[in-house]
């Protein structure tokens, strides 16, 4: 009865993820406050807020009373939020000066911090709802750039449904660690050269197209399981990393548009990429093994033989990305 009840949960799930959290299913957005050095004691200061659900939430960027604001603009539309302009004065040196953001516990929103020197010191941080303030460094470290984006590259594919969906169904075709092992390896490779390239500039397709896509190569595979469960040869099951590889490549895509939302440092472009990468990896391994723990949990249960419904799996997963599919080409053909 137990496994009965939470398959039909499952299904629920899937349905209300359609409709309740599209906007999730592919992008982290996290505010951005950069701080550039003019001259010695004059700074302009850039302040991005991302919308949710079309409003901006209440945060503000929060300095000591010797950092003076004197100049600030009503602000302006940028992409999916809004961009405010600011002068400032300092009467010391801001290194070790603590910046903070008001609100950030109660938005849940991530703040990219960029600070940039005269001299050319450049840094890179990351404030959190759980760590709302940090200071500026007083020398030179990668370690922070290393911190901020694997941060942010874990958080990207965690909150990246589109993507954990895909994963999800490959795992349900692919039968057998080595198989496994094959094709988690395909689609971490594929996504990572097309993150790579397009990241560097060598290679770029528009975001619209390749978010609908996305979602269509989701539906793909759950028609693909639906037939693997009727006992049909699909080639997602017999050759699971094939279909991996090449959707891997369309996906690497979509982490790219992420990363060009996010923004990179001027300076340390390969180590920001890097550890991106290797956050998403992070993320995708963690979401794996949880899976497989769930999974190998499901199988122990008394009643796993009497109430299988395979169907209802790849039914829930396919409401989703048929929704996705539906509400993207609809948002790309509107925006052309």
């Amino acid at each position: 009865m137990f496994l009965k009840v939470f398959y039909r949960c499952l299904f629920l799930i899937g349905l209300f993820s359609a409709t309740a959290v599209p906007v999730l299913a592919h992008e982290v957005r996290p505010a951005l406050l950069q701080i550039k050095q003019v001259s010695n004691n004059a700074y302009e200061v850039l302040w991005k807020i991302p919308r949710r659900d079309d409003m901006l939430p209440v945060i503000n960027p929060v300095f000591p009373s010797w950092f003076v604001i004197h100049k600030k603009d009503n602000g302006v539309e940028a992409g999916s939020g809004a961009l405010f302009s600011m002068q400032a004065i300092s009467s010391k040196d801001i290194h070790g000066m603590p910046i903070s953001v008001s609100g950030l516990q109660e938005s849940l929103i991530d703040v990219l911090v960029y600070i940039e020197f005269s001299n050319g010191e450049k840094y890179s941080m990351l404030l959190q709802p759980t760590k709302a303030t940090t200071a500026i460094p007083y020398e030179t470290s990668y370690a922070g750039t290393i911190s901020t984006y694997l941060k942010l590259g874990i958080e990207h594919i965690l909150f990246g449904f589109d993507h954990l969906l895909f994963v999800l169904a490959l795992l349900l075709l692919t039968q057998g660690t080595r198989r496994l092992i094959a094709t988690v390896t395909a689609f971490t490779l594929a996504h990572s050269i097309t993150l790579s390239l397009s990241v560097l500039g060598f290679v770029g397709l528009p975001a619209p197209p390749v978010e609908a896509v996305i979602a269509l190569s989701i539906l793909f595979l759950c028609v693909e399981l639906v037939n693997h469960y009727q006992g049909k040869q699909v080639l997602s099951a017999t050759s699971p990393w094939i279909v991996a590889f090449v959707f891997g490549l369309l996906h690497g895509f979509g982490f790219a548009g992420a990363l060009a939302n996010i923004g990179l440092p001027q300076k340390g472009v390969p180590l920001a990429l890097a550890f991106f990468n290797i956050g998403v990896e992070a993320g995708q391994l963690l979401f794996i093994g949880a899976v497989l723990l769930l999974m190998a949990g499901i199988k122990k249960l008394p009643f796993t033989k009497r109430f299988r419904q395979p169907y209802l799996v790849p039914y829930a997963i396919g409401s989703v990305a048929a929704f996705w599919v539906i509400e993207r080409v609809y948002a790309m053909l509107n925006f052309n």
